[in-house]
């Protein structure tokens, strides 16, 4: 029996050692271009393009032959997809989901609408491949996987809203005030999966400060912390530097990494995605 574990590319996940394991990408395009978040995309290149191109620039969701050519051959399949809030990415992988399954009417596929992204999906997924390790059968797996998602959180800081406003995921008067001398954007996914900014904030420390205050309230307590940026690793280091004296967060909870092309798109250059479990 082959039990296998799926995600699109917006949960910055190249590869997993210890799970059958598939990724079906996004994509980004300009007139000129079009990008596909493959493990080999140079994210850094193409983030640059991005902020260079004045012309209109937009993403696609994973078509349903892509679902379907990632459930090829599994048995038992488990799913986290980017937010349904924001994308079509969830939809198109439910009606792949009724297509496999007329066609493989033994098999059991669950879909979770993380109602996020990047580091928050790949705790989602890291969670959902221990139960499968663990020999959990598939409710068990189900049930736990619902529990976990209750308990993480993503919370965010952008330097730019251009590309968000741009694909209308959020309001083009919010996003004029980004990147305006200096003002970041830090904010956390909602409970419909949108983009809930929190604060505008002047400066890098401003936007710790008002971070270790919202882990504060989430009930962060020292769980795992994931920090994906957009080729800003020295901001997401001292993010980390910040909440281990906070917290007591031990190294090994960490995880500090470059974006794949779907979250590098839409946080663009300077941004840091953190996902922790509360």
């Amino acid at each position: 029996m082959i039990v296998r574990v799926i995600s699109d590319s917006s949960s910055d996940i190249k590869h997993m050692d210890n799970v059958d394991f598939r990724i079906v990408p996004l994509s980004i395009s300009t007139d000129e271009k079009e990008f596909i978040d493959a493990e080999d995309l140079d994210v850094i290149s193409m983030t640059e393009y991005m902020a260079s191109y004045k012309g209109v620039s937009r993403t696609a969701c994973p078509s349903v032959g892509a679902w379907l050519d990632a459930f090829e051959g599994a048995d038992i399949i488990y799913i986290a997809t980017l937010t349904g809030g924001l994308s079509g990415t969830y939809n198109s992988a439910v009606a792949a989901k009724e297509i496999f399954l007329q066609e493989n009417p033994n098999a059991k596929v669950a879909i979770f609408d993380t109602l996020s992204a990047g580091p928050e999906i790949r705790l989602i997924v890291e969670k959902i491949a221990d139960l499968v390790n663990e020999g959990k059968d598939f409710e068990t797996v189900c049930e736990e996987t619902k529990s976990y998602m209750s308990k993480t959180r993503l919370f965010f800081s952008l330097e730019s809203l251009h590309n968000l406003a741009q694909n209308g995921r959020v309001n083009k008067l919010v996003a004029s005030a980004v990147g305006v001398l200096g003002i970041r954007i830090f904010g956390t996914a909602s409970d419909e999966g949108k983009l809930d900014p929190i604060s505008k904030c002047r400066n890098e420390k401003k936007v710790i400060s008002v971070m270790l205050e919202n882990l504060l309230k989430a009930g962060y307590e020292g769980g795992k912390c994931y920090l994906a940026h957009v080729n800003n690793s020295e901001f997401a280091e001292k993010i980390k530097s910040a909440i281990k004296e906070k917290f007591g967060t031990l190294d090994l909870n960490f995880k500090v990494y470059l974006t794949r092309g779907l979250c590098g798109y839409y946080a663009e250059r300077g941004g840091v995605l953190i996902g922790v479990e509360c």
